[in-house]
C-alpha cells in the first residue's frame, strides 16, 4: 500500500462475481448478461473447458456466441496435460487482478465447484513428493481405486465422503497429502472465507424436473452438433491414454460407442444420467455455502436482481 494512502482512501476495485449452480441451469446466459451490463469479462471456472478440442462435450460456448465479450482461461491445455487446481488458482487470480486493475468486472462461470472455491476462498495447496505419488499410483494400478478409497475412508472419512470411489487420481492425491503432512486431507480443503476482496456469488436456482429436461435436451443437441466426430478426432490424438481429459462426462461413453460397446441410444442415456448425477453433486457443494444468493433461473428480471445484489 502506498505510504500516502490509508485503507479508506484506496480506490475502489470492481467487484468479482461468480455465477454458480448446477450444469444446464442457465449460468452461461446470466454471466454474459452481467458482463454486458457491468462492463465485465468472463473467466472460465470449468475444469474441462481448459482443454483444446473438447468443445461440444464440455458445453464450451462457441466463439460467435460470446457477444464479443473476452473469455479467459479457455483452451490453454492440450488433452495430454494434467489440469492442476493449484495452477488454475494462480492463473485465475492473476487474471482477476489484471481485469480489476483495468476497471473490468471479472465474471466467473463454470461447472467446477472446486475450481470456483479455489479461486475465491482461502485454499492452500500442500506440496507433493514424486516418490510417494509414484508409489501410490502403482498401488492404484495394482489394487484398484476401491481399495485405496477404503484406506482413505479409514484415515479421513470426511475427505472420502467427498471423493467418488472411482476417482483414483483424487484418492491418490488425498492419501499423498495425509502421508506428507500428517493431517487429514480435508484440512487442506477450502474454508468459507473469501481470499478475494469484493467477491459475490450468485446462484441460479432451478427445479429438478426442469433441470433434468434441460439436461436431456443438451445431450440431444450435443449429438446433433457432432459430438461423436469430436470424440473420434480426440481419440486419434490420444484421448484414451490421457489422465484427466478422458474422464470428462460424455467422453468415456462416446469412446465406448465408437468401440462398439454401447449403442448410440445407450450412450446418450448414460451421458444424461451422469450429468444429472453431477448436477446433484454441484448442488451439494453450493447449497451448503451461506454466502451464495440464489435467484430463480426463469425470473424475467433476473439480471436486474443480480445487479442489485452488488
Amino acid at each position: 500500500m502506498p505510504a500516502d494512502l490509508t485503507p479508506t482512501e484506496l480506490p475502489d476495485l470492481p467487484p468479482v462475481i461468480a455465477v454458480v449452480g448446477p450444469t444446464a441451469a442457465g449460468k452461461t446466459a446470466l454471466s454474459l448478461d452481467l458482463a454486458e451490463r457491468l462492463g465485465g469479462e468472463i473467466v472460465n471456472t470449468d475444469a474441462m473447458q481448459v482443454y483444446r478440442g473438447m468443445d461440444i462435450g464440455t458445453a464450451k460456448l462457441p466463439f460467435d456466441e460470446r457477444r464479443g465479450i473476452p473469455h479467459h482461461l479457455l483452451d490453454f491445455l492440450e488433452i495430454d496435460q494434467v489440469a492442476s487446481v493449484a495452477e488454475f488458482q494462480r492463473l485465475a487470480r492473476l487474471t482477476i487482478d489484471e481485469l480489476r486493475a483495468a476497471g473490468k468486472v471479472p465474471v466467473l462461470v463454470g461447472g467446477s465447484a472446486l475450481y470456483t472455491r479455489a479461486v475465491l476462498d482461502r485454499f492452500e495447496f500442500p506440496g507433493t513428493d514424486p516418490a510417494v505419488r509414484r508409489r501410490l499410483e502403482d498401488e492404484l494400478a495394482a489394487a484398484g481405486s476401491g481399495v485405496l478409497h477404503a484406506r482413505l475412508e479409514a484415515a479421513d472419512p470426511k475427505a472420502a465422503a467427498g471423493i467418488l470411489a472411482s476417482n483414483g487420481r483424487r484418492i491418490v492425491r488425498a492419501l499423498e497429502v495425509i502421508e506428507l503432512t500428517g493431517r487429514p486431507y480435508s484440512a487442506s480443503l477450502p474454508v468459507l472465507e473469501y481470499a478475494v476482496e469484493g467477491a459475490h456469488q450468485i446462484g441460479v436456482r432451478i427445479d429438478r424436473p426442469t433441470l433434468d429436461a434441460r439436461i436431456a435436451q443438451r445431450v440431444e443437441l450435443m449429438f446433433e452438433a457432432g459430438f461423436v466426430a469430436e470424440v473420434e478426432a480426440l481419440v486419434a490424438r490420444g484421448l484414451k491414454d490421457t489422465v484427466t481429459a478422458r474422464r470428462a462426462i460424455g467422453y468415456p461413453e462416446v469412446m465406448a460407442l465408437l468401440a462398439g460397446e454401447l449403442t448410440e441410444a445407450e450412450a446418450r442415456e448414460k451421458i444424461a444420467t451422469a450429468t444429472r448425477r453431477f448436477a446433484r453433486r454441484q448442488d451439494g457443494w453450493f447449497v451448503k455455502d451461506p454466502r451464495v444468493t440464489w435467484l430463480e433461473w426463469d425470473a424475467p428480471d433476473l439480471v436486474d436482481q443480480a445487479v442489485a445484489l452488488l
